[in-house]
C-alpha cells in the first residue's frame, strides 16, 4: 500500500492539502494524518475517493527534523510519520516530505513493507 500523509496547520485549507499531495507527483491508496486532525483531511479524502486513516499512538522517527513539528507532536515531520505509521510494518519513504506552496500543509509517501 502507499499512502501519502499529511501535516498541516489548522488554517490548512483543502486546496492547501491538495497542492501538498501533487506535488509528489506519486498515486497513493490512502491517506493519513494524526487523529486529532482527521476530521479536516476527510473532505480531500472523499474529494479522491481514498480511505482515511487516523494515526494514534507512537509515531515513527524521521528524517525531517523540524523544530515546530518536534515542539508541538515530538516527532520531526508529522507528515512523513504519519505515512510511515499508516503504511505499516517495513513501511519506508519514497522520499522526504514536501511543503504546499502556501506553507500550510506538507506531505510525505510512504511504501508499505509488505
Amino acid at each position: 500500500m502507499i499512502v501519502a500523509g499529511f501535516g498541516f496547520s489548522t488554517r490548512a485549507s483543502t486546496a492547501s492539502l491538495r497542492d501538498a499531495l501533487e506535488k509528489c507527483d506519486t498515486a497513493v491508496d490512502a491517506v493519513a494524518t494524526l487523529a486529532d486532525k482527521a476530521e479536516a483531511l476527510r473532505p480531500l479524502a472523499v474529494e479522491l475517493g481514498l480511505p482515511m486513516i487516523a494515526v494514534t499512538g507512537a509515531l515513527p522517527e524521521t528524517p525531517t527534523q523540524s523544530e515546530h513539528s518536534l515542539a508541538e507532536r515530538g516527532v520531526g515531520s508529522v507528515a512523513e510519520a504519519c505515512a510511515l505509521a499508516a503504511a505499516g510494518a517495513g513501511a519506508y519513504l519514497r522520499g522526504t516530505r514536501v511543503i504546499s506552496d502556501d506553507r500550510l500543509a506538507t506531505c510525505a509517501i510512504a511504501q508499505g513493507g509488505n
